[in-house]
């Protein structure tokens, strides 16, 4: 690698090194398009940041192409390359995001883009303690949101190799600066690198910080370490070559070299075991490189038949990685000369991987496309084992890892300052029971950076959420209803319905059939019986079904599903008599199917407006075709025997994208924007009103809305039934008969 220190700078306003060699450099692997490209990010840098200089007095574009290449020692591509080039002209120079866009295109404007925003870390103040350290799980909670704040893992990578050069440079600031940026890094960076798996950039980030907060430490280890240097180097080199020498004879192809070991790294186990420099195990240590894990144990086999195994020295990082993915085995020995020695086996990909983590996706691509989702994926993935602590079974895991994993995230800070993650979507009530349980029963309602607002209101990134309290508070069972969102994550409703099964089985039975009579009536059905929606849910009796629905296992959503599934026998006293002179298969005919007729008007019948699923039948109407009724509309009830001939078999037919006019009811106390609030409803349902009326009684002071809308089916119908069910001094919203 060429570096920028190598170079002599030129005239103000030139490139300030070999720009030519550089890029030959840094970018030999690249094509001679995307070297041109490079090339050109370069001369843009050079001419946006001019005589811009840095505290050290080096001119700025040596940061930025500094930056770079430890990017390009990551294997990182060509557009990382390019926006780390350009990763503080946005910000520090006149030149423009949109400028960065029509030049480089818009994935490199959006990583530029994405380094900018993660500045917010150095703006979060954080919970801190006495001595100015912030809490470690809040600067945890900070890691996931740098992490879900970008779309793109190699934004992180750009900030987290920025971050480094920076350290690198850190003596020219003052002493304060230099203790507030290396706690940052050691508490936000550093894990951060650690989470990624990047051991190339971690392992430096964390020297670098120990070396300004705690010098007299850092430079004592250091002089250790230099004191024994050539005693150390010589020891390793006849291990490796006698380690070599045994695992040839073994038969395992392999290789083996030195291991540096981090001063940091020494630190943190003196410090942590309470031991003295001398008692460190690893100090001298080796790596050995296989090409498949059953060569990994081989040579462990080979390892502990040279030297004596220190006891409760082996950890199996491969057969149980660590959080971020890291495998390798780890063993303590006794070597030659009774000295300690740390051996770790890896294969060489689990090395890549150690060293450049979710770097090295484009390592290893192998020119495959861009996955603009991997990146998202990895970074969350790092967290599973953290939710695995957080179950008590290991069904419970599963089932939040299928439903939050890929899942974008939210965060929200507590009244205390702490930062709480949850899925993109969620609700104060699922705040409130993430908080913890019982806040999440007692919950009545919520405020937003001050403000009350409604409990199925969707939480942002950054809202700062408060919960209110009743002292005896239960949770409601319209909490379990999808259609309202009062509950996104599946932990929040697994509490609801868990408080629900420990009630009574008698109240809940009489809460279930309460709960169905009022659904049926709503959606103006009156042929699904109990025994088919028994059977529909697959329970054995129908007070287990009602009991189900009474705890909320079964929701109102859900009987509105089965109500479109379940066809009602038919009507043996409606059955058609004429039966017709020829049998053919059923001609389409907008939505219905008029069966043995073809080439045959339908309309929709004004008085009952069926819907699919709704069981329907013909009347034929002279000069108008067939009209189609509910088998259960008041008008076919009242046919006279004389009239029965002209009742015909009608069925639904495919058009699953068309409307259909249905007349609903809504009684309301009557206040000012009722209406509006009925009609924005409809417009985020995606409704269309084609007719409405309202008349409000001036004693009573009820209003009464007849409304005529286009649906597309039951389900539909019952969500907004829902919505407007839910509105402030609505008393009933359903479906007219």
């Amino acid at each position: 690698m060429v570096s920028v220190k190598d170079k002599t700078a030129g005239a103000i306003g030139e490139p300030v090194f070999d720009a030519d060699t550089w890029v030959q450099a840094i970018a030999a692997e690249f094509s001679a398009d995307q070297r041109a490209i490079v090339r050109r990010a370069v001369d843009l840098a050079c001419r946006a940041h001019g005589e811009q200089k840095r505290a050290s007095g080096e001119p700025y574009v040596q940061h930025v192409f500094s930056v770079a290449e430890i990017l390009a020692d990551l294997h990182l591509d060509c557009e990382a390359i390019v926006a780390a080039i350009l990763h503080d002209v946005v910000e520090d120079t006149k030149v423009t995001l949109a400028e960065v866009s029509e030049q480089f295109g818009m994935s490199v404007a959006r990583l530029v883009d994405g380094v900018t925003k993660m500045k917010v870390v150095e703006e979060f103040p954080g919970a801190t303690d006495a001595r100015g350290k912030r809490d470690w799980a809040d600067a945890e909670s900070l890691r996931k949101m740098l992490l879900a704040m970008v779309e793109d893992v190699r934004v992180v990578l750009i900030k987290l190799a920025d971050r480094l050069h920076n350290m690198r440079t850190l003596s020219h600031l003052d002493a304060d600066s230099q203790t507030r940026i290396a706690r940052e890094t050691l508490e936000i960076f550093a894990p951060l690198a650690n989470r990624l798996g990047i051991g190339q950039l971690k392992w430096e980030l964390e020297d670098l910080s120990l070396r300004y907060l705690d010098a007299d430490t850092y430079k004592r280890i250091a002089k250790l370490l230099d004191e024994r240097r050539v005693d150390r180097e010589n020891y390793i080199a006849d291990l490796v070559a006698v380690l070599q020498r045994e695992l040839e004879r073994a038969g395992i192809k392999a290789e083996v070299s030195g291991r540096p070991k981090h001063i940091y790294s020494i630190w943190r186990k003196m410090k942590n075991k309470g031991v003295d420099f001398d008692e460190i195990y690893d100090v001298r240590a080796v790596r050995v490189f296989t090409d498949s894990i059953a060569a990994c144990y081989g040579a462990l086999g080979v390892v502990h038949t040279l030297w004596k195994h220190i006891p409760k020295e082996f950890d199996d990082y491969i057969a149980t990685p660590k959080e971020n993915q890291y495998q390798s085995l780890h063993t303590a020995v006794i070597g030659p000369n009774g000295k300690t020695l740390e051996v770790q086996i890896r294969t060489r990909e689990m090395h890549e991987h150690a060293e450049l983590g979710v770097a090295a996706h484009w390592a290893y691509k192998e020119g495959a496309g861009h996955d603009a989702g991997f990146e998202k994926k990895i970074a969350w993935l790092r967290q599973l084992l953290e939710w695995k602590e957080e179950e008590d079974s290991a069904g419970a895991f599963v089932d939040r890892f299928k439903a939050e994993v890929f899942e974008d995230r939210v965060y929200v800070l507590t009244p205390a300052g702490k930062v709480v993650d949850l899925p993109a979507g969620a609700t104060p009530l699922d705040f409130a029971y993430h908080i913890h349980t019982d806040v999440g029963h007692r919950c009545r309602g919520a405020k937003i950076n001050g403000s009350i607002v409604p409990l199925a209101y969707e939480l942002k990134s950054g809202d700062l959420v408060e919960i209110l309290t009743t002292r005896n508070g239960t949770p409601s069972r319209d909490w379990l209803n999808p259609h309202l969102g009062y509950l996104r994550t599946a932990r929040a409703r697994a509490k609801v319905r868990s408080w629900y099964k420990q009630q009574d089985h008698e109240k809940n039975v009489s809460a279930g059939r309460s709960a169905l009579e009022r659904e049926l009536h709503r959606l103006g059905v009156s042929e699904i019986g109990l025994d088919g929606l028994t059977r529909r849910f697959q329970f054995q009796k129908p007070d287990d079904f009602l009991a189900a629905l009474g705890r909320g296992e079964v929701t109102s959503a859900q009987i509105a599903g089965a109500v479109q599934e379940l066809a009602a026998p038919a009507r043996t006293d409606l059955a058609p008599v004429v039966q017709p002179r020829r049998r053919s298969a059923g001609v389409a005919s907008g939505d219905v199917r008029v069966e043995g007729v073809g080439n045959l008007l339908t309309n929709i019948a004004r008085c009952c407006k069926p819907v699919p699923n709704d069981e329907i039948i013909g009347y034929i109407t002279r000069g108008r075709g067939v009209t189609v009724h509910r088998r259960d509309c008041a008008n076919v009830l009242r046919v006279q025997q004389g009239s029965r001939e002209r009742l015909i078999e009608v069925s639904w037919g495919g058009h699953t994208a068309s409307t259909y006019t249905v007349d609903v009811q809504i009684l309301a106390y009557d206040r000012q924007g009722l209406l509006r609030d009925v009609t924005v409803v409809f417009s985020n349902e995606n409704v269309n009103v084609i007719g409405l009326n309202t008349v409000t009684d001036r004693q009573d002071h009820v209003a009464h809305m007849r409304v005529t809308l286009e649906i597309t089916d039951v389900r539909q119908l019952s969500r907004v039934l829902d919505k407007i069910g839910q509105l402030s001094n609505v008393v009933e919203a359903r479906r007219l008969s």
